[in-house]
Formats: C-alpha cells, structure tokens, sequence
C-alpha cells in the first residue's frame, strides 16, 4: 500500500507522556512508537484490519424480510463511523490502516425462527457494508461441530448462493472442536458446498471460494477475514485489530547472519513487541472514538504477495535456501512463539488467531516455492500444525472432487483438534484449471500456482458420516 497516501504527522508522538494518558501508553511506549516510524516507512509496516464486531441477536424478527430491514439498519446505524475514524487515525500517526471491516453474529443463529432463504440476510450484509464503506463484513456463518439446527443446514446449503452473489460478504463454518470431535456429516457437506461455490464463480476465478473458510476450533473474535465473526460471547459491539509486518521481522533478522537460534527468537520477540504496540495504540484510539470497547490486538503476521513482506521470507532468512525444505516447520515453530511472546509482553489484550498466516497466494515468498516445486500441500498441512489456520488461499485444479476436499477439511480439523489450535482450510478449486496455472485473485488476495493434489479415493470414509470423537484429553474439567 503506498504510505504516501497518508502524509505522517509525527508531531504529537513527541509531546509529554500525558498525551497518551487516554490510552494507557507510557513515555517508553512513545518511544517505541518513535521507533516503529522508521519501520512503517521502510519495512511495510501496516495494520491490516480495524474490525468492528456487531451483535446482531437482537435483529431476529418473525420474518426474513424484516430481519433482513433490521439487520441493515443495525449494521449502517453502529458502523456509520468506522471507516472515518480509522482515517484519521491514518492521517493523525502517518500509520496505513489496510482494511476497515465488520464481523457480525453468525447468521444461522438469528434466522433459526425464520421461514424463508438465508441468502437474503447475505444481501442485506452486503448493502450495509457497501454504505458504510468497508472493505469485508464476515459472520455469514453456523457453528456445527457438534450437530445442525434446520437453520445451521438452510444457511449452510445457501452458501455457495450467498458469496457468488454478494461482493464483500464471507461465510465461515466450524466443523469441530477438541471438545466435540469431527461433525464428519458436516465435513462431507462442506466439500460440496466448496465444489458448488467455485463453479457459480467461475468466470471471476472460483472467488466465492476466497470468502469461505471451514474451522476447527473457531474463535469469536477473530478480526481477520474470510473467517471472522463476532462471538456470541463478545459484547453488543466491540473493535479489534489485526496487526502485520513480516517485513518488519525480515529486516530485523537480516544483521543476524551466524546468530544462533535462540538470538534469533530474541529479536523477532522484540519487533513484535514494537508491532503489537502500535497495534494497541491504533485499537485504544479507535474505541475511544467509537464509543465503543476495546476487543483485543490479533499479532498474526499477515503477508502480502508483494516483495518485502512475506512470512515464506523470514523463514529464508534464518538459513533456509526456500521454504519447504526440511527444516521449515521447525523454524516456522520458532517464529510463531516468538511472535507470540513478544506480543504478548506488548498488550494484555491479546486474542484471535495471533501466530503466523501462510496463505500461498498472500505471500510473495510461498507463491515462489510453489512454483519451484520446494512445497507441496502435505508440507503445508504439516506446517499447519504450528502455524495459525491452516491450508489457506490455495489454488487447487478444478476438477478436484469434493470428497477430496472433505478429506483436507477432516486431515485439517484432526490437527486442530488433537493439538486444541485452531485450523481452518481455505481452498480454491478453479474450474479448468490443471496443476502448473496461475490464477490471480486481485487485491491482497493475490495470486497462485495451482497446486496438485493427491487424487487417490477417499470416498467410502467420508461417506460414512458420523462423528470422529473428541480426544480424551478434550475433557479437562
């Protein structure tokens, strides 16, 4: 993003610490933030979401129309000022704030006394959006890890018609929890519905794909998309953000040549630190001017698929000749808890995802090793065992049958459930594409190889159906 578009008025960072009494920040944290300045201009520094999460369980009327009216009304009445206000916040710190955005409560939860098509909630979004100017609007979501309402199913089965008509509107499904197991009836459905939506897109490169993702272990206040949603367990609105700078972590490793591993860890907990406090600076002024809470700072390291800001590459610059190597998941186990460590240091508020994305085709760096053949999706499914999510933006050929998908999504929910981390697969299978293709999804969504796939039959397991219980070790009390 060009940080010119917003000219930094650095000024008021050097007034005395009182200036920053409304937002809890010390005279050391003002120099921390003097600091990052350098690593905004240079090093591509950004966040990558102000989100605002809205609770739309007081919107459920006897019909879908007039859910629908609420829904808008509710939407354009609480986020009437969101884009406004990250923009100044822009213009005040001289800080590129990517994308304004809204999660809200999952859908299927206010249509359950609805008669009617879910999808029109979908449109709905998808206005209230378009009028207060945000970039996404997440929560077309059900949670059915442990089994579907009638409104869980209708919402689910209309998936594939709500993303390919709408513009902005993502959809999440949460398939299973360590505490519940694997919802394999949903699994199955999911692989479907993925197949469904990339054929009604195929002539705009399968992108209500883009928008889906499947969990295990979803969390309700992600501020991320395509998987956000506001929790039922979140106040009546609150704002969050999501933070990045894998090239801010890059250029600290760069004067690290022959440094051992543990000073390694050192300083990415120290960037990550400075990252996750202006993260906090930003999320403080945006409450206070919304009137709203406070949620929490996501420290996830969200790339791009420009040069300079790729995970894939901070992973080359501890010793790797290119991800995918052996050794990758190792090194990216150390990134993950360093950023984890040193964020967390930074603010008391730390939630969502927080730990490292390696969406391939949103990191300059992945996209590289996909096409030099150092990374296969059984690398990334294993890297997924350490990082945040899982199998994420990953263009695979079109032809791809659902029940291999339903098989990514049950490999994906495994990992999460047995290591009580959230994961999540967001797959892309590109009508006419074959392994080798590149497909360009736009903005900082980026671009991919299409990746192959094993195409060996899964399907008598996942037609099964059932459940695949909880582990043992998922009931703590």
């Amino acid at each position: 993003m060009d940080t010119t578009a917003f000219p930094p008025d650095h000024s008021h960072l050097t007034q005395a610490p009182s200036a920053f009494n409304h937002s809890g920040l010390s005279d050391r944290s003002t120099r921390g933030i003097l600091d990052t300045i350098e690593m905004i201009e240079k090093y591509r520094l950004d966040i990558r979401t102000v989100t605002m999460g809205i609770s739309l369980l007081s919107c459920a009327r006897s019909t879908m129309e007039e859910t629908c009216r609420a829904v808008y009304d509710r939407v354009t009445t609480q986020a009437a000022r969101l884009v406004e206000v990250c923009e100044g916040i822009e213009r005040e710190l001289g800080i590129p704030i990517v994308n304004k955005r809204i999660s809200v409560t999952p859908v299927a939860l206010i249509t359950a006394g609805c008669s009617g098509n879910p999808a029109d909630v979908a449109h709905a979004l998808d206005r209230a959006a378009k009028e207060v100017g945000v970039n996404f609007i997440g929560g077309y979501s059900a949670l059915v890890e442990k089994g579907g309402t009638t409104a869980d199913i209708n919402l689910i089965r209309s998936i594939p018609e709500a993303l390919s008509q709408t513009d902005v509107v993502c959809g999440s499904v949460n398939v299973a929890s360590s505490r519940a197991g694997i919802n394999m009836n949903a699994v199955n459905e999911m692989g479907k519905v993925v197949k469904q939506a990339a054929t009604l897109t195929a002539d705009q490169s399968a992108i209500a794909c883009a928008k889906l993702v499947v969990f295990a272990n979803s969390v309700g206040d992600n501020p991320f998309m395509a998987g956000a949603f506001h929790g039922i367990e979140e106040p009546d609105c609150v704002v969050s953000v999501g933070v990045s700078g894998p090239g801010v972590v890059s250029r600290a490793l760069e004067h690290l040549e022959g440094a051992s591993l543990d000073q390694v860890a050192e300083e990415i907990k120290k960037a990550a630190f400075k990252i996750t406090r202006t993260g906090q600076l930003v999320g403080s002024l945006a409450s206070e001017r919304l009137g709203v809470p406070f949620g929490i700072v996501d420290l996830s390291l969200a790339p791009t698929a420009e040069v300079g800001d790729s995970v894939a590459n901070i992973l080359e610059t501890m010793g790797l000749a290119q991800v995918g190597t052996h050794g990758t998941t190792a090194a990216l186990a150390l990134l993950n808890d360093a950023v984890k460590k040193g964020g967390m240091m930074a603010c008391s508020r730390v939630g969502g995802l927080s730990g490292s994305f390696i969406p391939v085709s949103e990191d300059k760096g992945m996209i590289d090793a996909v096409r030099a053949g150092t990374i296969s999706i059984d690398k990334l499914e294993a890297m997924t065992a350490i990082c945040s999510v899982g199998l994420d933006m990953i263009a695979i050929p079109g032809d791809t049958p659902a029940e291999i998908i339903s098989g990514m999504i049950a490999d994906e929910a495994a990992i999460g459930v047995m290591n009580h981390k959230t994961t999540a697969v967001r797959v892309i299978p590109v009508p006419g594409t074959v392994p080798g293709d590149e497909v360009d999804f736009g903005g900082l969504l980026g671009y991919a190889p299409v990746i192959p796939v094993n195409t060996v039959s899964n399907h008598a397991f996942v037609h099964r159906g059932g459940f695949i219980p909880a582990p043992v070790h998922g009931f703590r009390n």
